[in-house]
């Protein structure tokens, strides 16, 4: 078999999984665009949620993935704005002792995964994110109330179990 032949039977392959499991090629979302012309645009947002001045089309590639990608609607269901929330600027409008649970999954969609510690009596949420070409974890601590205390930054290195040393 050519390697042409191997590459096109491999695209076909990646396409058709694609298709299966449901992963959209997402095409870009301008403002002015009505909301179903955003639908079919981007795919079926992974969460839609309400703010002051609409409606919030999320769409969130956590766990696995790093993007989240928020598309806000006015009133009139028209895209007013556009913006990718994994990325520091936007960590750093997190207001500590002031926003909750709600505000930031408000804000960033749902989180990569939740975690509790010995040593923090509330939940941890975790955003998967990439700085530049280094992929980043970052950890939103809430109290019992579910008020953000503390956040902070990592660097998601996964660790191999199977690994020879």
């Amino acid at each position: 078999m050519t390697a042409l032949r191997k590459l096109s039977r491999l695209a076909a392959a990646a396409a058709l999984t694609a298709l299966v499991t449901g992963c959209a090629i997402f095409t870009p979302v301008t403002p002015g665009m009505t909301r179903e012309e955003a639908i079919a645009h981007a795919g079926r947002p992974s969460a839609i949620v309400p703010i002051p001045s609409g409606t919030r089309l999320q769409y969130s590639r956590q766990p696995a993935g790093q993007s989240a990608l928020m598309v806000d609607l006015d009133s009139r269901d028209r895209v007013v704005a556009v913006r990718e929330m994994m990325q520091l600027a936007e960590f750093n409008k997190i207001q500590i002792d002031r926003w909750t649970r709600a505000d930031v999954e408000r804000e960033f969609g749902r989180p990569a995964k939740v975690d509790r510690v010995y040593s923090w009596t509330g939940d941890i949420m975790t955003y998967r994110w990439k700085d530049g070409s280094t992929d980043m974890l970052y950890h939103v601590y809430l109290d019992p109330q579910q008020v953000v205390r503390r956040v902070g930054q990592a660097m998601d290195i996964p660790i191999n179990l199977f690994e020879d040393r």
